[in-house]
Formats: C-alpha cells, sequence, structure tokens
C-alpha cells in the first residue's frame, strides 16, 4: 500500500435566509468556491441549506419545493474539482417531505 494522502474537509457553517432560495444557493455556490480554492475535496454545509432552517409551512408549497429542487441541481451541475454535501428538501413519489442532502 502506498501513502496516504490526507483528505482535506471543509466544513461551511453558513447563515441562510429561510425561503430565500436563490439567494442560499448564490451563498453556497460561493462557499463551495472558497473551500476548493482553500484545497478542500470535500465541503459539507448545514441541514436545509437550500431552503433555509426552518422552513415550517413553506414545505406546504409545491412552487417552493419544486424551486428547491431546481437550485439543487442547478448547485450539482455548476459544482466542479470538489464534492458538495447539500442540504435541501426532497419529495418522493408519494408527496412525503424528508429533510435530506445530496
Amino acid at each position: 500500500m502506498g501513502e496516504m494522502k490526507p483528505l482535506r474537509i471543509a466544513l461551511a457553517q453558513i447563515n441562510t435566509t429561510v425561503g430565500d432560495i436563490a439567494g442560499n444557493a448564490r451563498k453556497i455556490l460561493d462557499y463551495v468556491a472558497r473551500a476548493r480554492k482553500a484545497g478542500a475535496a470535500l465541503v459539507v454545509f448545514p441541514e436545509l441549506a437550500i431552503p433555509g432552517y426552518p422552513p415550517e409551512d413553506l414545505l406546504l408549497r409545491d412552487s417552493f419545493l419544486e424551486e428547491n429542487m431546481r437550485a439543487w441541481k442547478e448547485i450539482a451541475r455548476q459544482v466542479k474539482g470538489i464534492t458538495a454535501v447539500v442540504g435541501f428538501v426532497h419529495r418522493d413519489d408519494k408527496g412525503k417531505r424528508y429533510n435530506a442532502a445530496g
């Protein structure tokens, strides 16, 4: 076995705004870029970083959940050269909502 390289992990304890999905997504992408520049291989964000915490009754709005998923997919599309774990709301085929990360 060869020598193991250290794994640099960044923890991004960001201050999100409840309901500001676009603003939270911009902030997430900014911190992804900072972590990558600092040499991290992985950056981890808080639970519900995309919708903001706690989203409460916003989770009852289909349009809010759809915007949350679009933001998550766009973040995933834009992240390059680093792995990011981002908190969001997942809704399954039966409509059940989950506090998720991916």
